[in-house]
């Protein structure tokens, strides 16, 4: 009887330590891409858009803007869980410009966010176009 409980119990913890391992099995590996999700948003690409139009005018003093936002796709998805309390997206596009070049462009949206965690932030870098290297050299912070 002691024999058999023993291997019963012998053989639930090796079935409960195995289990987590196998989750990660079938996790895509880190470069691999994942559904657009709420990055080819309308209104996410729209405030990139006017945003960007804004910054070209003020702080690179270019005649420049977004003609046009293609191939989003999403990088990264960080969920939010009780250590992280915030929801974060990594996203990718090509971003096609008034001047007829095509530009990486890499946004970051956060949620919850802003007043009592309504809302979201966009954060968003295209690329050849951040000469004080805001974040960091390539876009690297936000992809």
């Amino acid at each position: 009887m002691t024999r058999t409980l023993a291997a019963s119990l012998l053989l639930s913890l090796s079935l409960t330590t195995a289990a987590p391992a196998a989750d990660y099995i079938g996790e895509p590996a880190p470069h691999a891409a994942y559904a657009a999700g709420a990055c080819s948003n309308a209104s996410v690409l729209g405030f990139i858009t006017r945003r960007f139009d804004y910054k070209a005018a003020n702080y690179l003093h270019a005649n420049l803007a977004i003609a046009e936002i293609r191939d989003m796709g999403q990088n990264r998805f960080e969920p939010r869980d009780y250590t992280h309390l915030v929801e974060r997206e990594y996203c990718y596009a090509t971003a096609v410009m008034t001047d007829g070049v095509r530009r990486p462009l890499w946004y970051l949206i956060e949620r919850p966010w802003g007043f009592a965690g309504v809302g979201r932030s966009i954060e968003f870098c295209v690329g050849g176009l951040d000469p004080w290297y805001v974040y960091g050299a390539h876009c690297a912070s936000l992809r």
